[in-house]
């Protein structure tokens, strides 16, 4: 099942003790501009390379620009059998918008 959670309530999840992967799915240009700390980039054009090496069974946030692409990417995921998946509606847009303004805009 995905859910699909605000960039407060994905700030709440990232400050908790539990064990998350954070996973951006924007291509490596966008990943230099800006990125939340912590995350992996895992491009979605060469998103079933990496699929590989995540646990069907661990708690994976993923982001891109806006929110499509990673959708795209947890509705793939659920797909193939993982379990906990969230997207980050908004995407860094929405977590510059709201958490952190210091994150560059494009």
């Amino acid at each position: 099942m995905i859910q699909n959670l605000n960039p407060v309530q994905i700030k709440e999840i990232l400050e908790s003790d539990e064990k998350i992967r954070l996973i951006d799915v924007r291509e490596e240009w966008e990943y230099q501009i800006a990125k939340i700390p912590g995350s992996e980039l895992m491009p979605l054009s060469r998103f079933i390379q990496y699929v590989p090496l995540l646990d069907p069974n661990e708690k994976i946030i993923v982001y891109c620009h806006r929110g499509v692409r990673s959708l795209n990417a947890c509705y793939y995921l659920t797909n193939v059998g993982f379990k906990s998946i969230i997207n980050l509606n908004g995407g860094i847009d929405a977590w510059a918008n709201e958490i952190d303004g210091n994150i560059s805009k494009y």
